[in-house]
């Protein structure tokens, strides 16, 4: 039995130019970076290398990017850093989305229990929030407004250049969780009013472990991990040479392909939703156009997301209910109900995120089957009797 992988929103397989560019980094120029002799200069010659490789892939300078251990790391030092500057000037007011990654949404739980207020957004049932709306909440004490740039369960692409432009204007600090973003759709940080943003290498076939943020010049950054003098004294410990290496590698490849693989990528996400749009009482979450090119997410009424999966996975198709982050959880997911979802559709989740290997053929094979798993499982399913019968109203 072949496997259809397609759970590349939660990571994805890394690409043999990013295995190629870490080897000499494991075996070669080894040397710690911080380190004065020669082969510590190379590792730090090598280093500054690869920031400025990262920049011209995000249209910023080379000492505007910091390495971090990935996304959830950025995102933490990005946001408490914001809130920290805005407090010392009296502002704690932060603005967000009610659909944000639990790396965004976890850090601004703490800083409400530290005295900040958050305004959560309403992403409504597209999955979108409005430039206008973010303009109406800023207040006088706004310190930060930080926005996902496209959802990593429903993969809905936010307005990104517009809001910036409003937190430009009102000279609010704008941070965007850029993760599901970098490497798939264009990230051009001075053209899209960014001011601090969080990506992740093993998103876009780099390695697990490593990540980046931006900093927009100007702006202080708060000292997230101490004891050390590294990434120029804000974030301590001996940088991941190779995984650097691996994640610039990998960057550079999708930015350079993104043109090509998206368009591959739109045509099988298209087919796909028309596949899985047959089967009755299914519905696809978040707006169809305005979502990353390689993002499938659907509810099917009257059954389980984990039985479904799991079924699934028994026919070789590899796909998720949602974020992995959060797979251990009985919970629906909050993404769905930020959307409106009612929690017995929320339940009935799948996640299907492409990339460019996939193949009409896999395309086919999912829609094939799906609906065979959901058919089987309404089966047996005590819900879908009831609904069938009238006993409880159909929701989708």
């Amino acid at each position: 039995m072949r496997t259809i992988y397609v759970d590349n929103a939660a990571t994805t397989a890394m690409s043999d130019t990013a295995i190629a560019a870490m080897t000499d980094y494991y075996k070669t120029v080894y040397g710690n970076p911080s380190s004065l002799h020669t082969v510590g200069q190379q590792a730090k010659e090598a280093l500054e290398g690869f920031r400025g490789r990262v920049a011209r892939c995000l249209n910023c300078e080379p000492r505007e990017i910091y390495f971090t251990s990935g996304g959830s790391e950025a995102d933490n030092q990005c946001i408490r850093s914001a809130a920290l500057l805005g407090a010392r000037k009296g502002k704690k007011h932060i603005i967000s989305t009610a659909f944000e990654h639990h790396a965004v949404l976890h850090t601004l739980k703490k800083l409400e229990k530290e005295g900040f207020e958050v305004t959560y957004l309403d992403v409504h049932e597209n999955g979108l929030v409005t430039a206008d709306e973010v303009a109406a909440a800023i207040r006088e004490d706004t310190a930060l407004v930080t926005v996902m740039f496209a959802n990593n369960e429903v993969g809905t692409v936010q307005p990104i250049e517009e809001i910036g432009a409003v937190c430009r204007k009102k000279g609010v600090i704008f941070h965007t969780d850029a993760v599901q973003a970098a490497g798939h759709i264009p990230v051009d940080v001075k053209l899209q009013n960014v001011d601090m943003l969080s990506l992740s290498a093993h998103k876009f076939h780099g390695p697990k472990g490593v990540g980046a943020l931006y900093c927009r010049r100007g702006i202080p950054l708060l000292t997230f991990v101490e004891g050390g003098a590294q990434e120029r004294g804000k974030r301590a410990g001996t940088e991941n040479l190779a995984g650097i290496a691996g994640m610039t590698a990998a960057l550079e490849e999708a930015c350079a392909n993104m043109e090509k693989n998206s368009a591959k990528l739109l045509k099988l996400r298209e087919k796909l939703i028309d596949g899985l749009l047959k089967i009755p009482h299914s519905k696809l979450n978040g707006d169809r156009h305005k979502r990353l090119p390689a993002n499938v997410n659907m509810c099917f009424e009257g059954i389980e997301g984990e039985s479904l999966l799991l079924l699934l996975d028994a026919k070789g198709i590899c796909a998720s209910s949602g974020s992995a982050c959060t797979s251990g959880s009985l919970d629906p997911s909050h993404v769905l109900l930020a959307l409106g979802l009612p929690h017995e559709v929320a339940h009935g989740s799948l996640r299907i995120s492409l990339s460019e290997s996939n193949t009409e053929a896999d395309v086919d094979y999912i829609i094939s089957e799906v609906p065979k798993v959901v058919e089987y499982l309404r089966g047996i399913s005590p819900v879908w009797e009831k609904l069938e019968k009238g006993i409880q109203e159909h929701l989708i």
